[in-house]
């Protein structure tokens, strides 16, 4: 019979809208029973051959079987509608009471890491962290420091001089210890570090702009002993081993006896490089104990009072540590150098 046809037809349609899994599915079941060319159409083409009570009966039949198959498709095309409207929701979903999103954390610079570990170091060995201007006196750079205008230690820096001559770049942190002694008087504990000028060649270990860290120790009885102590402590902490090390004499009109602690190049080892310029040793910690003239300069008076002074190369210090083999590459903001550390 027509209608137990048009019946078992709508029933599998229905069961195998019950049973889709993808839009797509539904709508290919849409095209085959509700399209225009689809199941129930061709039945509906074969109506007019029908008397027309017939006729009446079957297309009762046949409206409602669509009826039917209308309803389950969008009953099915709401549900995948639903699930896909909380699948996109899910994924823009913003929770409005977080912070706005910002410029991506950068990390500390390799020197910046270096100077905070050396501060922390000499603070926990009772030393003060002391800052000063960059742009300096000609009298605090030099005169105060035993370095007089004729002296030819000034030759040893080439200088960025401003305003004429009468201030100038300052081409090492000891003006920190001068206005350390001069503001705090002895006893006194201190380190400078920070950014200096020199009129340098540039090349693999040498900018015309780098970091240095300057300490002094200034208390009674201050010997040789103490400072090779301090230095000692310093380098290990830095390196995390053992490292060879030698001390030599060296002039420094500020410190008086004078002497170059060198380094061990870690970048070759020993055998020659140009950060070590073929030497196999880095020049380090210029240091000594503290002239008499610069402490009476400071209003100290050297009978009393005596100690030691160090000038630590911070940004050599650095390539050491991360085994870097140009110094230019420190100060090139590249960040593909960078973001390695």
């Amino acid at each position: 019979m027509l209608d137990e046809s048009i019946q078992e037809l709508a029933s599998g349609y229905l069961a195998r809208i019950a049973s889709v899994q993808t839009p797509a599915e539904l709508e290919t079941i849409r095209i085959e029973a509700a399209g225009r060319k689809g199941a129930l159409a061709e039945i509906s083409k074969g109506m007019g051959k029908l008397d027309p009570e017939e006729r009446k009966r079957i297309g009762q039949v046949l409206n409602a079987a669509k009826t039917q198959i209308q309803t389950a498709l969008d009953g099915r095309k709401g549900e995948f509608d639903e699930k896909a409207l909380r699948e996109r929701l899910d994924a823009e979903w913003v929770d409005l009471t977080l912070p706005a999103p910002g410029p991506r954390r950068g990390h500390l610079h390799p020197i910046t890491r270096i100077q905070r570990e050396l501060e922390e170091l000499f603070i926990s060995l009772g030393f003060t962290v002391l800052d000063g201007p960059e742009v300096e006196t000609e009298y605090h750079n030099f005169d105060a420091l035993n370095i007089p205008p004729d002296h030819p230690a000034r030759d040893m820096q080439d200088t960025f001089w401003l305003d004429g001559g009468k201030l100038l770049l300052r081409t090492h942190t000891s003006p920190v210890q001068v206005r350390g002694m001069e503001r705090l008087g002895p006893p006194l504990r201190m380190i400078a570090p920070g950014r200096v000028f020199r009129n340098e060649s540039v090349d693999a270990s040498h900018e015309h702009t780098f970091y240095q860290l300057e300490g002094m120790m200034i208390d009674r009885d201050v010997s040789v002993a103490h400072l090779l102590y301090f230095m000692k402590t310093l380098l290990t902490a830095i390196f995390k081993r053992e490292v060879t090390v030698r001390l030599r004499p060296g002039y420094f009109p500020f410190v008086e006896p004078g002497f170059e602690l060198d380094i061990q190049c870690l970048i070759c080892g020993g055998p020659g490089c140009p950060v070590c310029k073929q030497s196999g040793w880095v020049e380090l910690l210029p240091c000594g104990l503290v002239n008499p003239n610069v402490l009476r300069m400071s209003g100290i008076d050297p009978e009393e009072w005596n100690g030691f002074a160090f000038g630590l190369g911070l940004t050599r210090l650095v390539m050491m540590r991360y085994a870097i083999d140009d110094i230019r590459q420190l100060q090139g903001g590249d960040l593909r150098f960078l973001e390695q550390f």
